[in-house]
């Protein structure tokens, strides 16, 4: 299994898979392609789909700049692909010829896999590739899953998470400080700005925690929906639920920022967990995978911040899984933000009931956390295209 490095990226949005993703591949493809003139993208599959709404052209046609770059979205869906998020680059010369091609999948995460090639793929860092694998190996040794990262991933990872950490507040602060309407069309409001201000209109506490986890869930998702620098939480679409539950968290009870290293440690290893063992793209099993995960990290991450058992962070990680299978992934116009927004802070709320739930109900538990993440990649596989962020199926096709 893969450092967690791989999973948690700084980047812009809206989308990790249809941005990020095909950013990475046209500069690589740039690099490797010194002598070219111009280039030429063709989409397939998702990124053809809810390309322009994931701004994938302008993602690989700034890649490329100041050299032209044209930009086809392929919509045929007769044609056999390797990946749901499949894009062909080609190199042309001064007169037009062609001098290079490659074949890239976008496989989420902002993660890339080239055809025929295995040498972008990040080094493998842990051992254990399953939840029962590494409660075991924790169990034997006495340690916390946060201390089994960094037995692995050494000490340098605790400034990585802090980084990963100072940017995400970022996010949550920019997001509550911006109004107005967000790009694409859809004329969506900015809420976060106003749930924020409303958080004392009721006075109880289950009111208020609502509506300041729902603010920061929003500023998140908002800020990603407006191209703004996020973290992948595993991923652009579901970027807000863990900063969202955190922030929260440690503006309630104090939790210092060596805590919440340790909370995104497990988080981390949670999605890691779900990555290696089904997927974390919209584009291949639906918005469970990403929103699903984003919840059962956050779940996780919550439970080491209370310092959990292992059982109980397992419990409630499985509890936010599961509750998430079958979620379709259906982006009205293709953009990150119907009903992707509201999505990202239900599941935060969600997060929080399985913190709950966890703290005294995980020795009751029938289903393993690895049970859920194989459950939820056949589910994936099984749900027709047209719920797999193509943006031709349920909300997408019915909003008018």
């Amino acid at each position: 299994m893969k450092s967690l490095r791989a999973l948690y990226k700084i980047g812009r949005g809206p989308s990790s898979s249809h941005t990020m993703g095909p950013n990475r591949a046209c500069l690589t493809f740039k690099q490797e392609t010194p002598s070219a003139a111009s280039f030429r993208v063709i989409l397939y599959g998702s990124l053809a789909d809810t390309g322009r709404g994931h701004c994938t052209d302008t993602a690989c046609i700034e890649a490329f700049a100041p050299l032209p770059c044209t930009v086809e979205f392929n919509q045929d869906h007769s044609v056999e692909l390797p990946h749901d998020n499949t894009m062909d680059l080609f190199a042309y010369d001064a007169a037009g010829n062609g001098i290079n091609h490659m074949r890239v999948m976008s496989v989420g995460g902002g993660a890339i896999s080239i055809e025929g090639r295995a040498d972008l793929a990040e080094p493998e860092v842990y051992r254990e590739n399953s939840f029962g694998e590494i409660a075991e190996y924790c169990k034997n040794r006495n340690l916390r899953l946060s201390d089994y990262v960094f037995a692995y991933e050494g000490e340098e990872i605790r400034s990585f998470l802090l980084q990963i950490w100072q940017v995400m507040n970022e996010a949550i602060h920019d997001g509550l400080t911006r109004r107005g309407v967000l790009p694409g069309g859809l004329e969506v409001e900015r809420k976060a700005q106003y749930l924020f201000n409303q958080r004392h209109i009721d006075e109880s506490s289950e009111t208020r925690e609502n509506r300041l986890v729902c603010a920061y869930a929003f500023a998140a998702s908002e800020q990603n929906a407006a191209c703004g620098t996020i973290v992948t939480a595993p991923t652009c679409g579901a970027c807000a639920v863990l900063p969202a539950v955190l922030k929260y968290m440690q503006e309630k009870k104090g939790f210092s920022d060596e805590q919440i290293i340790r909370a995104l440690a497990v988080g981390g290893l949670i999605g890691n967990l779900v990555k290696q063992n089904a997927s974390i793209s919209g584009a291949e099993c639906g918005c469970q995978a990403e929103i699903g995960t984003a919840c059962s990290m956050a779940a996780a991450a919550l439970c080491e911040l209370h310092e959990m058992s292992i059982d109980q962070i397992e419990y409630a990680a499985e509890v936010a899984l599961e509750h998430h299978l079958g979620l379709t992934c259906d982006p009205i116009c293709g953009l990150v933000q119907i009903p992707c927004i509201e999505r990202n802070a239900v599941a935060a709320m969600r997060a929080i009931n399985a913190l709950s739930l966890a703290n005294f109900l995980s020795e009751t538990r029938k289903i393993s956390f690895d049970m859920v993440v194989n459950t939820m990649y056949e589910t994936g596989r099984d749900l027709h295209r047209h719920y797999r962020e193509t943006a031709e199926g349920g909300l997408a096709k019915h909003y008018r």
